[in-house]
């Protein structure tokens, strides 16, 4: 409704404000719950002063919704969709653009994501000396060649592990090459054929913590589960002191983040508790798969334009690791999820309406863990009145 009445309301609300912009494939709303509490306990009594889409709604209509119901709030942390981010550089000049990893996710919407990745590059030449300091994880070659023309960037190795969507160099479409791969590792990348190379990192995440700029070691204590979420932690933290805010203020501020929009919150159907977790494409899932540790999981799986038409990315999704658990499968595109299931030689069975599924499981023994696409997991968070 505010955009159709002003259709410039996002170009004028972004203006005028100390801006930390965060983009990415995946992490965008915990990384920006994360940044958003690191920059609230470093203002202290002044937190009013800021403003965030802690929902998610990251289009150029959440965004400017967000704002507008701040109109005073002059220092905001603003989740990006990837397709937002040349506007969010032209009208709002962001202070700093945190930029998480690219991966396959909504084709049918975003296309090749290379295509992204030549936007954020364009946008960030044409921004200058007046563009954004980036936080950039240097683990990703496409993030590495879009950053390239930034003014300034902060690298961090936030010891990825998912490299299916990054075989090939970005400038110059040769097979990258990977030295010193470690157990738990996938090593430094380089292209053989040009000079397009994995940058040294200021902020590295290591076991036990993240390894800081002077060499310090700081441990980070989560109330969200994964190594994904150590990564998006790591890049929270290297923009937060960028703004200013001093590592035990910002450490501080990550453990009062517990279930960021629903994520990881656990919820009552039935006799029965579940954890939820929303993952919509192949590093999502092969992040959040490995948490698992309830003997049932229902998965459920949606195939409307927020969770992207194209579900053929379920092939690239390791799902025999769920061998041995019993898998309830759930959503408009239950069957779709069963073939590939049936080919990993995973027990399971298909329940198609989402309530008749949580009424399969409400009396379980045990608890158990739900994973879900966007649209099924915003309803599973109304009906768990969570939402």
């Amino acid at each position: 409704m505010l955009t159709r009445v002003c259709p410039d309301a996002f170009a004028a609300l972004v203006k005028g404000r100390r801006i930390a912009s965060v983009t990415g494939t995946n992490g965008k709303t915990t990384t920006t719950h994360l940044l958003a509490a690191a920059v609230r306990e470093g203002l202290g009594p002044d937190a009013a002063r800021l403003v965030t889409n802690a929902d998610g709604a990251n289009l150029h209509y959440g965004i400017a919704s967000a704002l507008a119901k701040a109109p005073t709030a002059d220092v905001a942390v603003i989740e990006t969709d990837e397709r937002v981010v040349a506007s969010m550089l032209e009208h709002g000049r962001p202070e700093i653009l945190v930029l998480l990893n690219f991966s396959r996710d909504q084709l049918d919407r975003n296309h090749e994501i290379k295509f992204l990745g030549r936007a954020w590059r364009q946008a960030l030449e044409r921004a200058g000396e007046d563009g954004p300091v980036v936080i950039a994880n240097s683990d990703d070659p496409l993030i590495t060649w879009a950053a390239q023309t930034a003014r300034k960037v902060i690298w961090v190795d936030t010891a990825s592990t998912w490299t299916a969507d990054a075989a090939l160099c970005p400038a110059c479409g040769d097979l990258l090459r990977r030295d010193n791969p470690a157990e738990g590792s996938t090593g430094s990348w380089d292209c053989p054929g040009c000079d397009l190379t994995e940058a040294a990192a200021d902020y590295v995440v290591q076991p036990g913590g993240v390894r800081l700029p002077d060499g310090s070691i700081v441990p980070l204590e989560l109330n969200v589960p994964g190594k994904f979420n150590v990564a998006n932690a790591a890049m929270a933290l290297a923009a937060a002191v960028e703004m200013g805010v001093e590592v035990p203020y910002a450490l501080r501020g990550f453990s009062t983040v517990r279930s960021p929009a629903g994520r990881f919150s656990i919820a009552e159907f039935g006799a029965t508790s579940a954890r939820l977790v929303l993952s919509k494409n192949p590093a999502g899932w092969a992040e959040s798969l490995p948490l698992l540790d309830t003997p049932t999981v229902v998965l459920a799986i949606d195939s409307v334009a927020a969770d992207g038409k194209d579900v053929s990315w379920l092939w690239d999704v390791d799902f025999e690791q769920l061998a041995g658990k019993h898998v309830v499968c759930t959503g408009p595109r239950a069957y779709d999820l069963a073939v590939r299931l049936e080919y990993a030689e995973v027990d399971h069975e298909v329940v198609v309406d989402l309530d008749d599924a949580l009424r399969a499981v409400k009396d379980a023994p045990q608890p158990v863990d739900l994973i879900a696409t966007y649209t099924p997991f915003q309803k599973l968070l109304k009906k768990a009145g969570l939402r």
